[in-house]
């Protein structure tokens, strides 16, 4: 794995490199994820999809990076995290122009999993490039600014989003991104000169990439299928491919992922929680878009003002707690954050035709609030319970986690839009059975909740297996 025995005496100008780099491709990539919230209604409307196609255009973005997150990581310690972080780079850029200029649902769906491919690499090399260059005492301080890097670019994408699209078409909010992939790039090969590379002759654990990246991709394509007999079937297979992985994982000399971390609590209590937290609340933006769109009328610019409140909110207190998960047990910080969470899903429940923008505002900010405290401590966690030689393992599961929480969340309102709405365009007639499914999702979502506090509660007092 990579090598970090002189972490603590790079040099300080470095060290802050690194941070700028890794934070502004956070923001970048979460742009160009989070935008959907407020542009898939009018892709939808040009490309006559029905509300289950315009989730899966979300989808698509979120399932790439959870397929290839694990076996990324296995790769950068072959290719070097410099190396193929640029790759990475060069790929999104392509990808956004393809994106900015598709012709059909099927190819904005193609260029969003090409981007979502992309995503992966930067955000295991990102988060990466943290572990390696600073120290363990330092960590928490770096990981808080990523965070606030990835919610200002959630703030920034409703707004720049709806402005983009309102005055100049969807197309346009993927080809804003590319002048600034472009300097990252340049920034990358003029200031970062280490690849942190680690050179082995072990084969590729091409087994157990098919395994876990098949299993993933039925327990997304299943999840949110469940109302057909095939989705039922690939969700059973999904279950399967995974148990699978997992034991393949165990015997293999050279795995894409040591399944061994399971056992530290501390890391897998804080994975957890990290996967039920985005599974319970990450539709929360897109419940909400909806629901300023559709039901109140507002136009895409008016909603992404409005929807501004709750990733401001996170940026704003991440770095806070990030800072403070340096001095005291990041899992506290992390558990009081779940608990605010909780309670904004459930204000999510009490969300009908009658519901003032303030009140909309006042669960944004709530769940922005928890998120800060949640997100940043709770990474710190993940990041520093292993051995350094596992960063890139560590970094990968932050990612996994996060994408495939997000993924199941879409498909829990995919998967009750099915039921209540059926597939049928969102026309003025449905109206009353969307706002019956977010109320639906969120009871769901508040339960999930409650769960991923226990798990935090858990990992206050596990013990790591950090030998940093």
């Amino acid at each position: 794995m990579f090598s970090n025995k002189n972490v603590s005496s790079e040099g300080h100008s470095f060290k802050w490199y690194v941070v700028f780099v890794s934070a502004f491709i956070s923001f970048l990539v979460t742009f160009i994820s989070s935008v959907m919230a407020v542009v898939a209604p009018p892709i939808g409307a040009d490309f006559h999809m029905d509300a289950i196609m315009q989730n899966w255009a979300v989808i698509s973005n979120l399932l790439a990076i959870a397929i290839f997150s694990i076996p990324v990581a296995k790769v950068a310690d072959k290719v070097g995290l410099k190396k193929l972080f640029i790759i990475g780079l060069i790929i999104l850029i392509v990808s956004s122009f393809g994106a900015a200029f598709a012709f059909s649902a099927e190819s904005i769906i193609l260029f969003r999993v090409i981007q979502g491919i992309a995503s992966a690499i930067l955000n295991v090399c990102s988060l990466a490039f943290i572990n390696e260059a600073f120290p363990v005492e330092d960590r928490g301080k770096a990981i808080g600014i990523i965070m606030a890097a990835i919610y200002v670019g959630m703030a920034l994408s409703p707004v720049l989003g709806g402005t983009l699209t309102f005055n100049f078409g969807w197309g346009s909010v993927f080809l804003f991104s590319i002048p600034f992939i472009i300097l990252t790039l340049v920034l990358t090969l003029w200031k970062i000169d280490k690849e942190w590379v680690y050179e082995t002759k072990h084969k590729f654990d091409y087994i157990g990439t098919i395994l876990f990246s098949l299993g993933i991709f039925f327990l997304i394509f299943g999840f949110t299928s469940l109302t057909d007999l095939i989705g039922q079937i690939t969700f059973v297979m999904s279950i399967l491919l995974l148990i699978g992985f997992y034991f393949w994982e165990k015997r293999e000399q050279d795995p894409i992922f040591n399944v061994h971390l399971i056992k530290n609590l501390k890391f897998s209590s804080a994975s957890l929680a990290s996967l039920i937290s985005y599974l319970a609340s990450f539709f929360l933006i897109y419940s909400l878009s909806y629901h300023l769109q559709y039901i109140n009328g507002y136009n895409t610019e008016t909603a992404g003002i409005i929807l501004i409140v709750m990733p401001v909110v996170m940026a704003i207190v991440a770095p806070i707690a990030g800072k403070i998960s340096d001095k005291i047990n990041p899992q506290i910080i992390a558990t009081t954050g779940m608990i605010f969470i909780t309670l904004s899903m459930f204000m999510l429940s009490f969300l009908d035709a009658k519901s003032t923008i303030l009140f909309m505002v006042a669960i944004m900010a709530v769940k922005g609030f928890g998120f800060g405290l949640f997100t940043a401590p709770n990474t710190n966690t993940i990041m520093s319970s292993v051995p350094i030689e596992y960063s890139s393992h560590a970094s990968a599961t932050v990612s996994t986690m996060r994408v495939v929480g997000q993924n199941l969340s879409m498909g829990i309102l995919t998967l009750v839009f099915a039921f209540v709405m059926g597939s049928v365009e969102i026309v003025p007639k449905v109206y009353p059975l969307l706002i019956k499914s977010s109320e639906i999702a969120a009871i769901i979502a508040t339960i999930l909740c409650i769960l991923a506090v226990i798990c935090c509660a858990i990992g206050i007092k596990a013990h790591s297996d950090n030998s940093d």
